[in-house]
C-alpha cells in the first residue's frame, strides 16, 4: 500500500540524532525489554570490541560522562573488572536523574567496590587502551572546559582508544567538531550508525567505525527515514547500466565535455579520458583552438574539436546525448560565452569547477543537472564560508538542491549526494586520503556524465559515478602500494576493473 511505511536497511542507513532517539525509543518498548537493557548490551558490546581488537591489552582506562554515554562506560567497568581486567574509571558529576538508566549503572559499578576518580586528576599513563564514554548523541556545545581539559590530554598521550557510540565532541548529525574531539583508532556505534561519523572533519577523529545493534530487531526502524543511505560496493555495481550483446558504440553514449582554456587543458582531458573508460560509446572534447590539435595526441580515441565560441559549440551540443562543463573552462569571455551557450542548450549536464563559479556569478535553477562542487565551490554558490559548508555538509547539499534544482555532489571526506528524489540524502564512504590531489574531481565529473550518457538517471548516475570512483581510488592504491603520490590518470586506468571490488 502506498501509505505503508519504508523500512530501510539498517545496514546502510545512517540515523541522525532525531531518528537515533526514535530507534531508542523503540527498542526500550519491545516486549520483555527491562529497565536498563540497553545500557547493559551496550557495555557487553564494548568489552568485546575490546577482547576483539585488543586482546593483548589488560588494563583499561575508562572516561565517564554525565549521562547515558557514561552509564555505557560504568557498566563496561564492572564487565571488565569481572573479567579480570584492572579498570580504571575517571568521571565527573552526574547530570543524570536518580532513577535514570546511568545513574544505576554508575551506583551498581560502586557497589561492585569500583571507584570513579575525579577528572581534574585524569592520568593517561594509567591504562594502555581508554574507551571515551564522555557524551553521545545529543551534544550541541562547545567542550572547552574540564572534558575538553581531559580530551586534550587524551589525545596528546600514545594510547589507544575506542569511542563509545561516538568520540565526544563531535556532532553526530553534520560531522563538525564541537571546540575539540576525541581522536579514535575506533568507534563502536551503538543501535544503527550515524551520518556525522562519515562526512566532514569528524572523519579524523572516528576511526574504524563498527556497529553494535544489540541484538534488536529491523523492525525498530520501519517508519524511522533516516538522514542518509550508504552506497558502497554491496549494491552499486549491480546498478551499472546494462550492455546487451549486440550493442554498439551509439547505444552507449555521445558525451561531450566542455573545457579546456589556454594553459588549462588538462581537466578537461581528464574528464574527457575518464568518460571512454567508464564505458561512453563515444566522447567530444570541445576545447580551445590553441590546443585543440594535438589535445588527442596520447588519446586517439577522442574526438577533439576546435571551438572558438558558441556558435561552433551549439552544434555539438545538440548532437551529444549529455554535457560535462567546467574543467578547465576559466572565466573569461571565451568560457562564460560557452557556458552560457551550454547552460541554454536543454541537454542534461555535469557541472564542475568554473561552470559552477559562473554559475555562481549568475544563478538560475535547472532541473536535469548535476552540480559536483568541492567545499570552495559551495561556498560562493551560497555566498558563505568554506567553513560553514564543512559545518555543517548535509544541510548545505539541501540549500544547494533548493536553490538550484537538479542534483548536488558535495565533495570531500564522506562525499553526499541530495536532490532529484524525495527522501535521506547518499553518502559514498569508501574514499581515501590518496585522492586528495589535483584532477580526481575532474575524473569523477566524466564518470557521471559517461554514466548519464548510458541511461541512468541524474540521481542514480551521480551515486553510482562517486561510488565507482571511489572503488577505483582503492584499486589503484593497491596497484601502486600506498596512497601517496597517487595522480587522477591512475584513478581512470583502475576504473574498469574497480567494477564490484569490496571496501576496504
Amino acid at each position: 500500500m502506498d501509505n505503508e511505511p519504508v523500512e530501510y536497511p539498517l545496514t546502510r542507513a545512517l540515523f541522525d540524532c532525531e531518528g537515533m532517539r526514535a530507534l531508542d525509543a523503540a527498542g526500550q518498548a519491545l516486549p520483555g525489554m527491562e529497565p536498563g537493557e540497553l545500557m547493559e548490551r551496550a557495555g557487553a558490546a564494548l568489552l568485546a570490541a575490546v577482547e576483539r581488537h585488543w586482546p593483548q591489552i589488560r588494563r583499561i582506562g575508562i572516561l565517564c560522562g554525565p549521562g547515558n554515554n557514561g552509564g555505557d562506560g560504568y557498566v563496561l567497568a564492572r564487565r571488565a573488572a569481572e573479567a579480570g581486567y584492572a579498570v580504571a574509571v575517571y568521571g565527573g558529576p552526574s547530570g543524570a536523574r536518580p532513577e535514570s538508566d546511568g545513574r544505576r549503572a554508575h551506583r551498581r559499578w560502586e557497589e561492585h567496590d569500583g571507584r570513579v576518580l575525579p577528572l581534574e586528576s585524569f592520568d593517561p599513563e594509567r591504562a594502555e587502551l581508554w574507551v571515551d564514554c564522555l557524551f553521545g548523541i545529543g551534544l550541541q556545545r562547545p567542550l572547552t572546559d574540564i572534558y575538553g581539559h581531559v580530551i586534550d590530554r587524551l589525545n596528546a598521550a600514545p594510547v589507544q582508544v575506542l569511542a563509545a557510540d561516538v568520540p565526544s565532541g563531535i556532532d553526530i548529525d553534520r560531522g563538525r567538531v564541537l571546540g575539540t574531539a576525541v581522536h579514535a583508532e575506533r568507534t563502536l556505534t551503538m543501535i544503527a550508525d550515524k551520518p556525522g561519523l562519515h562526512t566532514g572533519p569528524a572523519v579524523d577523529h572516528v576511526g574504524v567505525v563498527e556497529v553494535a545493534d544489540l541484538d534488536l530487531p529491523q523492525g525498530i526502524a520501519r517508519g524511522v527515514e533516516p538522514a542518509a543511505l550508504r552506497v558502497d560496493a554491496g549494491d552499486w555495481a549491480g546498478r551499472l547500466p546494462p550492455r546487451r550483446p549486440g550493442a554498439h558504440k551509439g547505444d552507449c553514449g555521445h558525451v561531450l565535455v566542455v573545457g579546456g582554456a589556454p594553459g588549462y587543458s588538462g581537466a578537461a582531458r581528464l574528464t574527457a579520458m575518464a568518460a571512454l573508460r567508464a564505458g561512453a560509446g563515444r566522447v567530444t572534447l570541445a576545447t580551445h583552438p590553441e590546443h585543440a590539435a594535438w589535445a588527442n595526441a596520447q588519446a586517439p580515441e577522442l574526438m577533439v574539436r576546435a571551438v572558438s565560441g558558441a556558435s561552433d559549440l551549439l552544434p555539438l551540443a545538440r548532437a551529444a546525448d549529455v554535457i560535462a562543463v567546467g574543467p578547465g573552462l576559466a572565466q573569461e569571455a571565451w568560457g562564460r560565452g560557452l557556458w552560457q551557450a551550454v547552460a541554454d542548450a536543454g541537454r542534461p549536464l555535469v557541472v564542475d569547477a568554473d561552470a559552477l563559479n559562473l554559475l555562481a556569478a549568475a544563478p538560475r535553477h535547472g532541473p536535469d543537472w548535476v552540480l559536483t562542487p568541492h567545499p570552495g565551490e559551495a561556498g560562493r554558490l551560497l555566498n558563505t564560508r568554506t567553513g560553514q559548508i564543512e559545518d555543517d555538509r548535509p544541510g548545505s547539499v539541501r540549500e544547494l538542491v533548493t536553490r538550484f534544482g537538479g542534483v548536488t555532489l558535495l565533495k570531500g571526506a564522506g562525499t553526499l549526494v541530495g536532490g532529484g528524489q524525495p527522501g535521506p540524502l547518499a553518502c559514498i564512504t569508501a574514499g581515501h586520503a590518496g585522492m586528495a590531489t589535483a584532477g580526481t574531481g575532474d575524473v569523477l565529473t566524466g564518470i557521471i556524465a559517461a554514466l548519464r550518457g548510458q541511461g541512468l538517471g541524474p540521481r542514480n548516475a551521480t551515486e553510482v559515478g562517486a561510488a565507482w570512483h571511489c572503488a577505483a581510488a582503492r584499486r589503484a592504491r593497491e596497484r601502486l602500494g600506498g596512497d601517496r603520490g597517487m595522480i587522477a590518470s591512475d584513478l581512470i586506468a583502475a576504473l574498469p576493473g574497480a567494477i564490484g571490488d569490496a571496501p576496504a
